[in-house]
This record gives structure tokens, sequence and C-alpha cells, in this order.
């Protein structure tokens, strides 16, 4: 994501023929000898039969990919004489060389152009890789097909031709939309109410009664993204995937990775390390459908990313940090059998099984999500007129976005990443407000986490009502969302 700077030092003395490669490079960075020894012969140059350093600096930096392939190259032309040119130092070489001498495509490029653009430098770059800065209006690029290539130009015999770099194409549609869901009002309020203050929601409630199709709609209740958020989305995703982004989409992003999805695929890693789905889902939600057939110890992984906004990946031999404001949304059945609490279908689970399902759900991840709410099944005629037409996104994402405007007027963050101390300089509770959290919080053993939360819910829902204050009647439907989805009387 940082796309630090790496600078290619090259010396050559005298002495028996040699390639020695220093700054901790990987398997693929040291490979990288054996592909510029033959770029350079094939493109009708002479590789010195002398003892040659390459020192890619920082030392302590771990070096990984073939995109070092070129800025390698010209090292060593420009420290044999063979190639004449001048300050380097507005330039920044990146691409991998086949054994023609051609400049292939690399992976990952945004990050580094970007880099490059915030230091007032020329990149030089792989001409099929062009597409990929469509993304980058203001970006002084210059593409090449071949090594031969980038050094007529440095030695200024033909200048290389500045990329002709198209707006992005802006995706800005949504797909779905609200008023596809029938009835389940209830848990539309919900919705509108995490879409509101970025909060996590955990819906629980038999099979077949809308969970997902929920879920799959909150994106539409949040507001577009800005430029600047989507380019770092897109940034995100380039480091993840291989095919090339041709398009800046301004809609939130939306992850739904299957249950059998291990810790690292969840939160990010491997070798070299890639961001995981909180990361993929950054600035959008990220939605685990049946929750508790997860494993348990991959859930564990969500509990410090949902608190801090960003994952801190660390190995033996390197460290990556990513970013992770995602919004948590789960789903899950009440019972093994899924219909506990159903009036159209007995439970058939066992104590001792229903016990065990619960036990899949640690307390200090239920802890974490704001709402929970229960999802009933409804006697609707599908296929038939409705007397009341259902409220699409756009009449609720109006709302959610008045909401969130009056909250970044206030306090330049969204309602779910306050802080202990900003809650209480910013959401003061009137008397009878502070009594009813008291004896909620008895009742319902809530811990001080909870209670933060449920005060924050409160602050999203006199928002949405316009209140400058929170009323009781805010954070009392605010605390109706802290019940225990399981158990038979809650649902």
């Amino acid at each position: 994501m940082q796309a630090p700077l790496v600078t290619v030092e090259v010396h050559i003395a005298s002495g028996l023929p040699h390639f020695a490669m220093v700054g901790l490079p990987e398997t693929v960075v040291r490979e990288s000898k054996d592909r510029v020894r033959s770029a350079i012969q094939n493109a009708q140059f002479d590789f010195p039969a002398r003892r040659i350093t390459v020192n890619l600096a920082p030392a302590d930096l771990p070096k990984q990919g073939s995109r070092l392939d070129l800025a390698i190259a010209l090292g060593i032309l420009i420290a044999s004489h063979q190639l004449k040119t001048n300050d380097l130092s507005q330039y920044e070489f990146v691409g991998e060389l086949a054994l023609t001498g051609e400049l292939r495509p690399i992976s990952a490029i945004l990050p580094l152009a970007m880099q490059t653009q915030i230091a007032s430098r020329t990149l030089i770059f792989p001409a099929q890789n062009t597409d990929d800065l469509h993304l980058l209006e203001d970006l002084c690029a210059l593409p090449a097909k071949h090594l031969l290539d980038v050094c007529a130009h440095l030695s200024e015999r033909t200048p290389l031709k500045p990329a002709e770099l198209i707006a992005p194409k802006i995706e800005s549609h949504y797909l779905m939309d609200l008023n596809e869901v029938i009835g389940q009002e209830s848990a539309k309020r919900a919705l509108e109410i995490a879409a509101a203050g970025g909060h996590n929601m955990l819906m629980c409630g038999p099979p077949g009664t809308g969970k997902t199709l929920l879920a799959s709609r909150l994106p539409t209740l949040l507001p577009a993204l800005q430029f600047q958020q989507a380019l770092e989305v897109a940034t995100i995703h380039s480091l993840s995937q291989h095919k090339r982004l041709t398009h800046l989409s301004l809609l939130p992003p939306f992850r739904s990775p299957h249950h059998s999805a291990s810790s690292v695929a969840l939160v990010g890693g491997g070798r070299p390390p890639k961001p995981g789905e909180i990361s993929l889902a950054h600035l959008g939600v990220l939605f685990l459908d049946e929750l508790p057939e997860f494993d348990r110890k991959t859930l564990e992984t969500l509990r410090e990313p949902l608190e801090s906004g960003q994952v801190t990946i660390s190995r033996a031999g390197f460290q990556a940090e990513y970013p992770a404001q995602f919004q948590l949304v789960a789903a899950m059945n009440p019972c093994p059998c899924g219909h506990a609490g159903d009036p159209r279908k007995a439970c058939r689970c066992t104590p001792q099984a229903l016990a065990n399902y619960q036990q899949r759900l640690s307390g200090p991840l239920l802890d974490r999500i704001d709402l929970h709410v229960a999802i009933m099944p409804q006697t609707l005629d599908l296929f038939g007129e409705h007397g009341q037409a259902q409220e699409d996104s756009s009449a609720v994402r109006e709302r959610v976005t008045q909401a969130q405007t009056i909250q970044y007027a206030r306090q330049q963050k969204l309602n779910q990443r306050l802080i202990p101390q900003e809650l209480h300089e910013l959401c003061p509770l009137s008397l009878p407000c502070r009594q009813l959290l008291t004896q909620a919080s008895a009742r319902m053993q809530l811990s001080a986490r909870s209670q933060h939360r449920s005060v924050r819910v409160a602050r999203t829902i006199a928002d949405l009502q316009a209140h400058t204050s929170i009323e009781i009647s805010d954070l009392a439907e605010a605390l109706s969302y802290r019940q225990r989805l399981w158990d038979q009387d809650a649902i």
C-alpha cells in the first residue's frame, strides 16, 4: 500500500566474473540476474565480464516481485559506460524484462504510480500497463515496449511519448434496490440505522426470512464514495487481483466470503502478503452469512480490526499493514435446525445441541456488534399486489446522507468510530437517559463496551430524527438491539 522507494545501486569492479545482489532480495528478485543478463545481451549490449554488485536500498526492506528488472539493467549499462545519460532523479523505473529485452507488465502498479505522482516524478513503465493507470489523470508517465526504447530516451535520441491517460470510467449505478424486499419493516429500520452510523449488525432468524436479501441491499443505502476514497479502494484491490482495473467504482465495496474461508483469506497474509477480505471491504460492507459455521479462531481475528479500523500482519520475515474500516453485517440461524422460535415449524434441537451452537460465537465478538436484529417469517403474497408501496433505496439513502453530514460536521467521523472520551463530550445523557441506561445494563448484563455502543447507536438514531441531543426514545430503541437473539423469549 505504501510503495516505499527502492534505490538500485550498481558497482562494477575488476575481478573474476561474479554477479552479487544484496538488500534482502526474494527468490523472484534473485532470479532477475539471468533475465537481466539475457536481456542486455539480446539488446546488443555487452554484459560486463567483471565483478558486479547490485545493492537494493534500503537494505533492511524485503524486495519482492520482478518490477526491479528494468532498473537493474539500466544500472548495469550506466555503470559499464554503455549508456550515457544525465540526472535520473526525475525518473522512476519499473518493469519486468523478457529474455529478448522486451518489457512485460507487472501487477499492483497503481500504488507505486500514486507515490510517483506524489513525488512529482516521471514513471517509465511497460506499455501493457497503460490501462492500469487510467485512474491517475495527472500522472506523468512514459510507456515503453523494449529496453532499447528506454535507452534511446535516456540518451536523448528518441524520446518516449507520454501515455494518453483518458479519464477513468466512473461506475455509480446500483444494481439492486431496497424496494425489492417485501415486508420486514423493523429490519429495514435497523438497516437504515446501521448505514447512517456505520454500525455493525447481526441478523438472526429462521431460513428463508430475507437475511441475505437485506444484507445485500445495505451498500445501496450508503452514500457514494469520494474520488480519493474510491482510489484508495481500487489500490487495495490492485494488490490482491491480477486483473486490470479499467474503471473506478464509486460504490461501496461488498464482500461475502464463504464460511470455509481461512483466517489468512479473511484478514490477509500469505507470501508475498496480500490484503484479506476485511481490507477488500474497506469503506464498504463485509457480509458473513451463516456466521456460526465459520471457524471460531477465524472469527476471533476480526476483533482487533473491528476496533482499530486497520490490520497489521506480522510474520518472521515481514510486516504489512492494510486499512480495514469495514462495516460488518452477519447472518445466522437461531439454532442448528434453524427453527427456534419459528411459529411455522417446531424446533427439534436438543438443549445440548443448542448450547454447542451458541458456543461457536464468543462473547467478546458479539459485544463488538452494535445491532442485534431478530428476523421473523412473514405471511405475504409475494406475487400479488401490495397495499403499501415499498420505500426504495434512494429515499433511505437521502436520510442516511443527511445524518452522516450532521456527524461529519460535529465530529469529522461516523458515530461508530467515536472513542469513549468523545462520547462523554459529544453525546451527553440527561438524567432520565442515564437512569434508563443503568437499569437496562443491570437487567441485560451489559458490559461497558456494550453501553458505549448503545450510546453510539442512540446518537445515530437522534441524528436520523434531527434531534440535537439524545432523547429517551432514542436510547430505548438503541437498547432494544442488545438482546440475545437465540433466546426463545427474545425471538
